[in-house]
């Protein structure tokens, strides 16, 4: 015949302890945000940029997210970014250039549309300009962008006046 064995009372008062805190600690932490992942999530030259995002862009803080290659900002978000989006062709969209990286931007409504151009694998950024302001959000970001290396730069108006005539 076999006796069932009655716990030791410090081994329940372990195992209720480790139940608490494990309670605690994960009824501190916020949700991960939900970011669909880009469809080059994988490339490993991500990884550098990834590793040098910021803590912070102006008061919004990083939260974690559930994608590889993403990232957030803010509780509610106010910056998504996704590094491996589609690497963007010759456009005739606004393209400006903070601290040597060069970024196409469409502006929707509310949200605006920030991707790296001549860097691959591109990066996007989501924002809302009424929430955050985008040149905090290009100044604060770009120098973790830069570990993408550019292969091409924007062109503007003002570059193809220069241009050398066909003979």
């Amino acid at each position: 015949m076999h006796r069932l064995r009655t716990p030791n009372p410090v081994r329940r008062l372990k195992i209720a302890a480790a139940v608490a805190v494990t309670g605690l600690a994960l009824g501190g932490c916020s949700p991960a945000v939900d970011v669909p992942p880009a469809a080059d999530a994988a490339n490993p030259a991500c990884a550098p940029m990834m590793v040098a995002l910021p803590d912070a862009i102006g008061d919004a803080g990083l939260r974690k997210t559930n994608s590889q290659a993403t990232a957030a900002w803010g509780d509610p978000s106010r910056v998504i970014l996704r590094c491996g989006v589609n690497v963007p062709g010759p456009t005739t969209d606004r393209c400006v250039s903070v601290n040597d990286v060069d970024w196409v931007i469409k502006e929707g409504n509310p949200v605006w549309t920030l991707t790296t151009f001549g860097r691959e694998p591109a990066t996007e950024i989501l924002m809302d300009p009424n929430k955050i302001s985008s040149a905090t959000v290009l100044a604060d970001l770009s120098a973790a962008a830069a570990k993408i290396k550019a292969s091409r730069n924007c062109v503007g108006q003002e570059d193809l006046q220069n241009l050398p005539s066909s003979k």
